[in-house]
């Protein structure tokens, strides 16, 4: 059954697009159409008293059509927003000839096409500010129809709520969701705001390899490749920082970069396989110098992406004004009413165990500890809390604490209980780092899948001497969920990973014919959206699937016989 894929929708268009080019129109031309204003500038700049806008050029997206015999309404939108067209048989017609208006624009253009129009501004008397078109021009034929959205007023009715659609067809979402394109453009506005806090500071921007030999700075499961004329295995980098580091090595002083990290692990509403990760090293610092610092960043940002220190988020106000700070073993105690200094890894466990934590053998005092914390400690942080002075063991590229040997020098910034930066004191003693890793080692032995590898060029790197220094991570995407109050990463990512898309099930002609249903009748209903017998069979009203039918068979002048309502009916009865 050829065709069977395409909608009824879909067929029209195709044919549209032959009636065009039977016409001599090109409905995908190759020249230039001479943009010279946006929808937003008519909009804004527009004066009746000034009569300006008189000879305007501007290409978008038909999104409505008004027919209304020999004048007509249509909106075009263009990357700025929308603006109404006013079409006249008598400005489109050349002689004699109406082609212009009565074929192409009133029945050979959709809504989806991309145009371009001349004329000039005026406004109706209905007050709404138009363009008088003088002439247009079809610059790309949609072949798909796009989902129906009403949008009065610059309110959207029936907007297109769907994940699963939202996700996979962004550029659809992106059409008929006008929302949507304003939370992108305050993600840019966040990641301008960093690179020009950064720059001010006089920190240099650079690139680090994606493929890495070895996949080091961060406890995370990496996704492997194979590099064919090597002959050795890569992996997708989990994270930039040892080589951000051996930059500190080599004599900069203060390096940055964005980058994408990509991690083998779940996938959730705040994990995606790929994401975008900040990381920034200045040498000469310490953990508490990076405190101070990144609550000066966290405020720029707020202020140039929301415009305020107090930014909404769901049902909450996350108020940047002010950051509470804690050490880790402090916000344990605090939430659980444990005191886990000195315990060792069957302490931890059996904490655990009372505590009703899942754990694993594979999990030492580390992973275990970080259990504790993010079940019972991160659901009470809400406002912006910087966790400071982590235990050793979670810590493997991290100074030793300066007053107490059993901490580090890190902390975590926790906003609306999600970790948003992880921030050290570098360690730079080559011997301390190279044990730190062989530790590592013997829990990747023990089955942990998140161990470190040992880099042992980073540990050379090391020996040749390190100044010390204060590193920082910023998860981007995260951030980004904050700033534009979007509950998932998958509303800030245009493109986020999805599962395999489902093809949809066609059953055979002869399952329909076993429940009575014609053969000649198949086809049609397939192209009606009843792909499978059990598709049809979820119909409420055998009447009204009787009327579409009809209505198809009608409207497409088709060579076959009619049904009865009677007939349909028994199609029900089991």
């Amino acid at each position: 059954m050829a065709n069977i894929e395409l909608s009824e929708q879909e067929i029209f268009r195709r044919e549209a697009l032959k009636e065009l080019r039977s016409l001599g129109i090109n409905p995908y031309p190759a020249g230039l159409f001479p943009v010279n204003v946006t929808t937003s500038q008519i909009k804004k700049e527009y004066s009746p008293e000034k009569n300006n806008f008189q000879d305007v050029s501007i290409a978008g997206r038909l999104m409505s059509k008004r027919i209304m015999g020999n004048a007509s309404f249509a909106e075009i939108q263009d990357e700025k927003g929308r603006i109404q067209l006013y079409f006249t048989r008598d400005d489109l017609t050349k002689g004699e000839d109406s082609t212009a208006y009565h074929t192409v624009f009133k029945k050979l253009l959709d809504i989806g096409d991309i145009i371009g129009v001349r004329g000039f501004v005026f406004v109706t008397r209905m007050g709404e500010i138009s363009i008088h078109v003088k002439e247009f021009a079809l610059l790309s034929k949609s072949l798909k129809p796009l989902p129906v959205v009403k949008e009065k007023d610059g309110t959207v009715y029936d907007a297109v709520t769907d994940p699963e659609f939202r996700y996979r067809q962004r550029y659809v979402d992106l059409i008929v969701n006008p929302g949507v394109k304003e939370v992108f453009i305050k993600r840019t506005k966040l990641i301008n705001s960093l690179r020009e806090l950064f720059n001010s500071k006089g920190y240099l921007e650079v690139e680090t390899p994606i493929l890495q030999s070895i996949p080091g700075g961060a406890a995370a499961r990496p996704f492997i490749t194979h590099h064919n004329t090597l002959d050795i295995p890569l992996y997708l980098r989990i994270a930039n920082e040892l080589y951000l580091k051996r930059l500190l090595v080599g004599g900069f002083e203060g390096v940055y970069e964005f980058s994408k990290d990509f991690r083998n692990e779940g996938m959730d509403r705040t994990h995606n396989p790929e994401f975008t990760v900040m990381e920034i090293y200045v040498a000469y610092k310490d953990y508490l110098w990076m405190m101070d610092f990144v609550e000066e960043m966290i405020q720029k940002v707020a202020k140039d992406v929301t415009g305020s220190l107090q930014v909404p988020y769901g049902d909450k106000v996350i108020d940047f004004s002010k950051f509470e700070r804690i050490r880790m073993i402090d916000a344990i105690a605090k939430y659980v009413d444990v005191d886990i200094k000195g315990m060792n890894e069957m302490h931890l466990r059996s904490v655990c165990h009372q505590l009703g934590i899942e754990i694993d053998d594979t999990m030492g005092k580390g992973k275990l500890i970080d259990a504790i914390f993010k079940e019972k400690c991160e659901p009470h942080l809400i406002q912006p809390t910087f966790i400071m002075d982590y235990p050793v063991e979670m810590s493997p590229l991290c100074k030793k604490h300066r007053d107490d040997p059993g901490l580090t020098e890190r902390f975590e910034l926790i906003v609306n209980t999600k970790e948003l930066c992880n921030a050290y004191s570098e360690l730079n003693d080559p011997i301390d780092q190279l044990e730190r890793f062989q530790e590592q080692l013997r829990l990747s032995e023990k089955g942990d899948q998140e161990a470190m590898f040992i880099d042992y060029d980073f540990v050379r790197a090391l020996e040749y001497g390190m100044p010390p220094a204060s590193g920082l991570g910023v998860g981007i995407d995260r951030l980004a969920m904050i700033m534009t109050n979007q509950p998932s990463i998958q509303d800030i990512l245009f493109f986020p990973q999805m599962r395999p898309e489902k093809k949809e099930r066609i059953d055979p002609e002869e399952k329909y014919t076993r429940k009575g249903i014609p053969a000649e009748w198949v086809e049609p209903l397939q192209k009606l959206g009843y792909t499978t017998v059990e598709k049809l069979l979820k119909v409420e009203k055998p009447g009204k699937l009787h009327q579409e039918m009809m209505g198809y068979r009608k409207k497409n002048k088709l060579e076959i016989s009619t049904i009865t309502l009677e007939e349909v009916s028994n199609w029900f009865i089991q």
